[in-house]
């Protein structure tokens, strides 16, 4: 459970970080594309990763080779949907994403789904629209922030549905990475290189203007990216039979972490509904964790 606890605390600390690197002005793609480099160097010296592992085993290579793609796309995606749907609705997009690993949980990885799972999942998923509700006062003043989120209907659910399959499918493939015993290190090497590449001649492409502020940037969200991802995939690791505790655990943990920070050291303004959200969240995740010890899969 420490490291499903600490990849949640990694994953809020990088929104912080997101949050106050846009009110100071930095270019977060260029941070992310820094961020990559950050990640390699990191899984290289921290994790050894042995290449070799991954030479000629086809599963590898279409693992990381999807995930890495995936990375940089679905970043650009996101970014498209905040412009034409608005901060809101791609937030919400990204979240309702679980879906997606959830159903992966017992189609995929022959999870058993028993009554007790089937109570935190339920309570998981209200949890989660509680989470994202936005009051009639809140909307409006999202609004008003995001007067210029204006595309077509088809550019608007295209871009959301980019972001809910892409955030999906990454969790799944993270799974995937966890279960590659001794080349994890070097799946999760290569993903972040081929990644790190893509985004740099995406960028280079559109004629992105450099700022040194915006790359040193990076270097902090790299090594906090690096390890959300690490201990994320530790956690998958350590309750290899229980992928639903893992996947709602960390969406849920997130957001509802998140919901606190933001309404305690950013001020913004939660509703009862999302406080609501956090007392279910927390049942949801007692509730996971409950079935996940009594199943003897806690390790």
């Amino acid at each position: 459970m420490t490291y499903l606890i600490l990849a949640v605390l990694c994953s809020v600390a990088v929104s912080i970080f997101l949050k106050i690197a846009h009110s100071k002005n930095i270019q977060i793609e260029q941070a992310i594309a820094t961020n990559y480099i950050v990640a390699s160097a990191l899984t290289w010296f921290m994790l050894h990763p042995a290449l070799d592992t991954i030479k000629t085993n086809q599963n590898s290579i279409a693992l990381f080779t999807a995930l890495g793609v995936l990375l940089p796309v679905v970043f650009v995606f996101m970014s498209r949907a905040v412009r034409y749907a608005g901060i809101v609705k791609s937030d919400a997009a990204q979240r309702l994403a679980l879906f997606i690993p959830i159903l992966a949980s017992f189609t995929i990885f022959g999870e058993v789904l028993t009554q007790t799972r089937m109570i935190g999942l339920a309570l998981a998923f209200a949890a989660l629209f509680c989470l994202v509700y936005k009051s009639n006062s809140n909307r409006a003043h999202g609004n008003q922030r995001n007067q210029r989120a204006q595309g077509t209907t088809t550019q608007l659910i295209t871009s959301l549905l980019a972001v809910w399959i892409g955030y999906g499918v990454i969790d799944v493939l993270f799974k995937q990475v966890a279960k590659s015993g001794s080349a994890t290190p070097a799946n999760l090497f290569a993903a972040f290189v081929l990644a790190g590449v893509l985004i740099f001649v995406y960028l280079l492409i559109r004629g992105t203007r450099w700022r040194a502020s915006s790359l040193l940037a990076g270097l902090l969200l790299g090594a906090l990216n690096f390890a959300n991802i690490w201990f994320y995939i530790r956690a998958h690791q350590s309750f290899s039979d229980n992928p639903t505790l893992v996947f709602a655990g960390m969406n849920i943990g997130v957001i509802t972490l998140g919901t606190l920070v933001g309404a305690f050291a950013f001020r913004e303004k939660i509703s009862r509904v999302n406080f609501i959200g956090v007392a279910l969240a927390i049942a949801a995740i007692l509730c996971l964790f409950y079935s996940a010890y009594f199943m003897g899969l806690l390790n």
